[in-house]
């Protein structure tokens, strides 16, 4: 059984399962010695005798115990551990590395590399913490991503096999039935819902109740980029760059649920797009713990227990939003939008997207830095930050990926001429998804702060100490307070009018 240190202890544990309380999904798993299956703690099936309960930290570490999915439950596809989302140390990024399919398409000793660690050290590290290595993580992985092939979409079990990931046909079969009890074709024969038409994959983006989806699918239309993103027919689409080639994703907020509708020129990218859409929504998070950390505030406690469950917004692109995050210093939001589309019409990769008006990916930080400075349409100083930050994470001088240490880059972010502390915290909030991020000198959180009595400046920073490590999240209720489009679902019909704001 792995290592409980990140679980809690056995008694809180059996007492979550006999609750089914859904707040633990995706941070354990319940497997049951008597049956083999493995279990969320919030399965509605009839719990086991203590003595035949096990606890693990990860499916992929049942799935190697050799315990099945619950075919009631469908554990596989819970919500990831809040514990990747919000940490920063080697086996967090380890994790959303492997979340975002590096070791299919470098292997483990790929994401060794990454994190700068031997193959040995990573395995060991991980063992330790989620009960599996790095090879056993991606298994399980796959076998997701087969799941929502086999099930979202017409495509033949071969093209299924290698999209997910698989090595061969055989391998493919025996995980599905290891981890599933049934072969592929059984499983796709079980499914209540039609595959999306042409071409498309559909599938549904499980998060941890409750889910306050206004301020991030507002904050999203808001600042779209034509072309590159837009709101339409009730939800935000965006192209995704990603390593197969350009991408398109649809996501829609219904009950329960994120409704994702994807397009992808290689298969194999799947992976990759599902855990950007994941960050881009923050549904990784557990709202419980930034809700009762901000409710300890007697200025915040209202505004919580009025809108509970906000999550961060974020990019999908990390480098996208670091390079608009410059744009968009001291001016309004459309402005900052119509720069970003203007820079995608002339150096961004063209897309294919049958179904809306998306016609391009914001341009590689690689193309942004030979970009002629007359066609940055903003201040000379500005022009040199851009170029300049461009070059830097074209160059690997600036590291923003899923994998990156947030202290270091955050002083890789400070060492670029022009880039002042508002950016380097809006960075490190929407692109490295750090939930203790605070722009304490931002307009918005300054107003926000203002209204409640809590000061600014110093008077703020030290007010905001009693929140950590969960200050993005109070950055988003400081925000709550204006009548910005950025805080509501925009009208089906339109984007929403965009003012000048500093989200």
């Amino acid at each position: 059984m792995a290592d409980l240190q990140i679980l809690g202890n056995e008694e809180q544990l059996q007492a979550a399962v006999a609750g089914r309380d859904a707040r633990f999904d995706g941070w354990v798993f319940l497997a049951v010695t008597s049956t083999r299956i493995y279990c969320r703690p919030s399965c509605p099936a009839v719990k086991p005798k203590r003595e035949h309960q096990r606890f693990y930290a990860s499916a992929a570490a049942a799935q190697d115990a050799g315990y099945r999915a619950c075919k009631r439950c469908r554990p596989d596809a819970s919500p990831g551990s809040p514990a990747w989302d919000w940490r920063s140390d080697v086996c967090a990024r380890a994790m959303r590395l492997i979340g975002e399919g590096v070791v299919d398409r470098e292997g483990a000793a790929g994401l060794a590399r990454r994190l700068g660690y031997s193959l040995r050290q990573l395995e060991r590290l991980l063992i330790a913490e989620v009960g599996a290595g790095p090879a056993a993580l991606a298994r399980a992985q796959r076998a997701q991503v087969a799941r929502t092939l086999i099930e979202g979409t017409d495509l033949p079990m071969g093209q299924v096999a290698f999209a997910a990931g698989f090595a061969s046909i055989r391998a493919f079969n025996r995980v599905v039935a290891d981890v599933f009890a049934c072969s592929p074709t059984e499983l796709r024969a079980k499914t209540r819902t039609r595959p999306a038409g042409g071409g498309a994959i559909s599938l549904r983006l499980a998060y941890r109740e409750p889910f306050e989806p206004s301020n991030l699918f507002g904050h999203l239309a808001a600042a779209a980029a034509p072309g590159v993103e837009e709101w339409r027919e009730g939800a935000y689409r965006r192209t995704l760059r990603l390593p197969g080639g350009p991408g398109v994703a649809a996501l829609r907020p219904g009950p329960g649920y994120v409704e994702a509708r994807l397009r992808v020129a290689d298969l194999r990218d799947v992976t990759a797009a599902v855990a950007r859409c994941r960050r881009m929504l923050d549904l990784d998070a557990d709202p419980v713990a930034p809700m009762e950390a901000l409710a300890g505030d007697e200025a915040l406690a209202p505004l919580v227990a009025k809108t509970p469950g906000r999550r961060v917004p974020r990019k999908a692109d990390a480098p996208e939003y670091a390079i608009r995050a410059v744009i968009g210093q001291q001016v309004s939001t459309a402005s900052a939008a119509t720069i970003a589309s203007r820079l995608a019409d002339r150096y961004g990769e063209a897309v294919d997207d049958p179904e809306g008006g998306l016609t391009r990916l914001f341009p590689d930080p690689a193309a942004l830095a030979e970009a002629d400075p007359a066609d940055l349409p903003m201040p000379a100083s500005r022009r040199r930050t851009v170029l300049a930050l461009a070059s830097a994470l074209a160059e690997g001088r600036v590291e923003l990926g899923p994998g990156a240490d947030w202290a270091a880059s955050r002083e890789q972010l400070a060492a670029v001429p022009g880039v002042g502390p508002w950016t380097v915290e809006m960075i490190a909030m929407r692109a490295l998804g750090d939930p203790d991020a605070f722009p304490v000198k931002d307009l918005g959180v300054v107003k926000g702060a203002q209204a409640l009595g809590l000061g600014a400046g110093r008077a703020l920073e030290a007010r905001s100490q009693a929140w950590r490590p969960w200050r993005a999240y109070a950055v988003q209720y400081l925000w709550a307070g204006s009548e910005h489009p950025t805080n509501r679902i925009p009208d089906d019909d339109a984007t929403g009018s965009r003012e000048k704001a500093s989200a």
